[in-house]
């Protein structure tokens, strides 16, 4: 029994070379189908990002406008609130470019990205956001507007 079994083991063989192909070849293909996919999925990952952060600008916007008289902007006139305001003010912690990091040089532009809050008169303000990161910025009028088509490349310079 034992020398039946032995004898089998020794007859079993590996792959054969079609074989090792044929397998090669089919997690090639795979590979072809899923890389793309990935970066389908990671880009709109970074733009949901900006997305996001867009919203906490708007979000810490509207927290300045309720705790600060000042900055509330007078009947049918604006008040411009810029990133750096927002962050060196405390209303918003440190934003992160998801396609760069917190610099200027390589982040979020802190000087040219800025909320806009606009008083038209009936006691409700609007809130046009625009975030200008190191490749790709966003400009939209309210929450409701921050979709991924809002998120643009940026111009080559």
């Amino acid at each position: 029994m034992l020398k039946k079994m032995g004898q089998r083991l020794k007859n079993e063989r590996g792959l054969t070379l079609i074989e090792l192909l044929a397998v090669v070849v089919i997690l090639g293909i795979i590979a072809a189908i899923a890389i793309p996919s990935i970066g389908g999925l990671i880009d709109n990952s970074r733009k949901d990002a900006h997305i996001a952060n867009a919203k906490q600008m708007i979000s810490s916007a509207k927290i300045a406008v309720s705790s600060n008289e000042d900055l509330r902007p007078a009947k049918d006139a604006s008040v411009t609130m810029t990133l750096e305001d927002l962050e060196t003010k405390g209303y918003l912690d440190t934003l992160k470019d998801p396609d760069g990091g917190t610099t200027t040089k390589d982040g979020y532009d802190r000087k040219n990205s800025l909320v806009s809050i606009t008083n038209a008169g009936d006691g409700k303000f609007t809130y046009t956001v625009t975030l200008i990161g190191s490749k790709r910025s966003i400009t939209a009028l309210g929450v409701n507007e921050l979709t991924r088509d809002s998120v643009k490349d940026n111009a080559a310079e």
